[in-house]
């Protein structure tokens, strides 16, 4: 990536700025937001998405919300704290890495509780930029584990958008296609478009054209026939929420990917930061998954496709089951045949 996906500018009276993912990829706008209010719409309306991207903004919009609080003890201060992470929580409830992050800030503030509350406010945005810090360094381990699965010469199918724009710089799942490129690898990727939205089409064909990477666009319903045709070797992916036992929360779509690979003996790869396990999840019948509103189906071309009160149904998510999943790529390791016993030998 050219440019930070988020960042926070100045000190603790500073500013979120971020690229607006809703403008791509006719224009490169950069959002300017002040308040935990914007935040909470940014994330809403996905001017910016991406599991460890919203994990990031999380924090960030925690500090917002909290650093004009007016408390002088830390139990008032803890109460104006935990209404921010109730709000700031209700954006979007599938991604974890949003609530794990809101969790990590409230642990800082938790255990700096004897300390004066304009030193809490500081620490919590010392926190929220190493985070930051952490999920470059994390991409970037990712995509060099990720890449040796990679082989060259081959076709990769990727599914909505999990590279920069869905991080702070660099990415999960084309963070392994990055990293082969700057190796010297020949891949050819082949980007679903990823209905209804179009973040492969908008975001994914973006990102790998400024990396110069050779991309090809297909509808979601072409995956079955490029598969068929020989055109793909491996499937890579990103991920929202993994279950204890390996279930994974993507966007919309991806379980189907995860069968078509199966049918056609394709490795199915999953790149995901430790942050985006939910151990407390048995199974991915577990994970929520976010509603989003009809109109992104019925206009979602900028005029109405569909018949007026035609009923919609419109998860942004679903889940594949782990025993589709070949490996799941993370920065402390490949985990091969994912289950409970092979998640916990790598994660513990």
């Amino acid at each position: 990536m050219p440019v930070s996906t988020i960042e926070w500018i100045g000190d603790l009276d500073g500013y979120v700025r971020l690229i607006d993912q809703t403008a791509l990829p006719t224009e490169v706008v950069f959002k300017e937001l002040r308040t935990c209010e914007e935040m909470w719409e940014a994330i809403r309306v996905l001017r910016v998405r991406g599991a460890p991207a919203l994990g990031i903004a999380g924090a960030l919009s925690l500090v917002l919300g909290v650093r004009s609080s007016t408390a002088q003890d830390y139990e008032t201060f803890r109460r104006d704290l935990d209404n921010t992470v109730e709000y700031v929580g209700t954006s979007r409830p599938t991604a974890v890495n949003l609530f794990w992050a809101l969790s990590r800030l409230k642990t800082v503030a938790e255990e700096l509780r004897d300390q004066p509350i304009p030193d809490i406010k500081e620490a919590l945005l010392d926190e929220s930029l190493r985070i930051i810090h952490e999920d470059r360094q994390v991409s970037h381990r990712i995509g060099e584990l990720g890449q040796a699965l990679i082989p060259d010469g081959s076709g990769v199918l990727t599914h909505c958008n999990a590279g920069g724009l869905a991080t702070a710089e660099y990415g999960t799942a084309l963070a392994a296609l990055f990293t082969a490129h700057e190796k010297g690898k020949e891949i050819h990727v082949f980007a679903d478009e990823t209905r209804p939205l179009l973040q492969g089409a908008r975001l994914t064909t973006w990102e790998l054209q400024q990396a110069g990477i050779p991309v090809t666009l297909i509808c979601d319903n072409m995956a079955a026939v490029v598969m068929n045709q020989g055109k793909v070797q491996c499937v890579i992916v990103g991920a929202d929420r993994i279950a204890a036992n390996g279930d994974t929360a993507n966007k919309i779509g991806t379980y189907g990917l995860a069968v078509l690979a199966k049918a056609h003996d394709i490795p199915f790869y999953v790149a995901a930061p430790v942050s985006t396990f939910d151990l407390t999840l048995e199974s991915g019948a577990e994970i929520p998954i976010e509603e989003r509103p009809a109109e992104e189906i019925t206009e979602g071309m900028g005029r109405r496709i569909a018949p007026d009160d035609t009923e919609v149904y419109n998860p942004a998510f679903d889940v594949t089951p782990a025993r589709y999943i070949t490996a799941i790529i993370t920065e402390r390791g490949i985990i091969d045949n994912p289950s409970k016993k092979t998640i916990l030998l790598v994660l513990s």
